[in-house]
């Protein structure tokens, strides 16, 4: 298996679930996807080739939403709302000893670091006024057990895992920036990876649902979000790639909470386009493999609307 499709899995492993956000469509008018961000290269494919993978991944956003809308946010309602994100993760991945053959399986955990800023108008019964609100430290740490990849053929790979994420970052009710969702959220996730031009051309598509748990200390429950993000990128010879990245996000469940009942169940959707491109530096045992994207969304409902950007460094050794 040549090493940019080895290097490659690991950003498949962090990007297909690269989700972030504040303790805040779901509540706070985000959720754990940025639209596009969980765009994954070789989102199909574990290679037989055992061993231990690392990435360091680094990720922004900031977006706003109109204040004509009411939004949920950590126990209040905010008339509009503007938020900037930007987010750290560190990830290992280990790919199982289980030799060639059609299966092949790789665990994965990520540590992320996050810093939060939000503006609103907070409403709070009948009293209105304007706050901002920024924390950092330690966000919700995310981990797959399993991520089983099935080759039908040499050129056409399928994955299938299931991605959890923990409530580790502090958490506290009436705030607007919160370095945690407060909630478990479960995401099973199938990856599908199609070769051409004798593996020089890459389509890769990411396919997941996310189930929040209830967040109890503002009884707020988000509805279940469909997800898919996909990739298509050209390598050349001497180490780059270009290529186009896209994502659609779909709340397919109403949220649930007095605030989400007012507010018509408060269900997001939105799209996204943009470019992406790649780097792959090879040396006799390793490689280091960089990755930036660049997106711009639209077709924004019930979300916040900007242009997400992410860059990583994955390492094979």
């Amino acid at each position: 298996m040549n090493k940019t499709i080895r290097g490659s899995i690991l950003a498949a492993a962090v990007s297909a679930a690269a989700i972030f956000a504040p303790a805040c469509a779901t509540e706070g008018a985000v959720g754990r996807p940025i639209t596009g961000l969980q765009a994954a290269s070789y989102s199909g494919l574990i290679p037989p080739t055992p061993g231990w993978n690392m990435q360091i991944g680094y990720a922004h956003y900031s977006g706003d939403i109109g204040g004509e809308r009411e939004i949920p946010i950590g126990g209040v309602t905010s008339v509009g709302l503007t938020g900037t994100f930007d987010m750290l993760t560190l990830t290992g991945l280990y790919i199982w000893d289980t030799g060639e053959g059609r299966w092949n399986f790789a665990s994965m955990a990520t540590i992320p670091f996050i810093d939060v800023e939000a503006d609103a108008d907070v409403r709070l019964g009948p009293i209105t006024g304007t706050r901002s609100d920024s924390d950092s430290g330690l966000f919700d740490a995310f981990f797959a057990p399993v991520i089983a990849s099935y080759h039908i053929d040499q050129l056409r790979h399928v994955s299938l895992s299931l991605y959890i994420y923990a409530p580790t970052g502090d958490y506290e009710a009436g705030r607007l920036a919160n370095p945690s969702l407060n909630n478990w959220t479960f995401s099973p996730t199938v990856g599908y990876t199609q070769l051409f031009q004798k593996g020089t051309l890459e389509w890769s598509t990411t396919t997941a649902v996310d189930i929040y748990t209830e967040n109890e200390a503002t009884d707020y429950q988000n509805g279940a979000v469909f997800r898919v993000d996909s990739l298509l990128v050209k390598r050349f010879g001497n180490g780059w790639g270009i290529g186009g990245v896209g994502g659609w996000i779909e709340q397919i469940e109403d949220d649930d909470s007095a605030l989400a009942d007012r507010l018509d169940g408060f269900k997001g959707h939105s799209l996204a386009l943009g470019p992406i491109a790649t780097y792959a530096k090879k040396w006799d045992g390793g490689q280091v493999e960089f990755s930036a994207r660049w997106l711009k969304e639209f077709d924004v409902e019930n979300r916040l609307k900007g242009d997400p950007f992410m860059l990583s460094a994955s390492i094979t050794f």
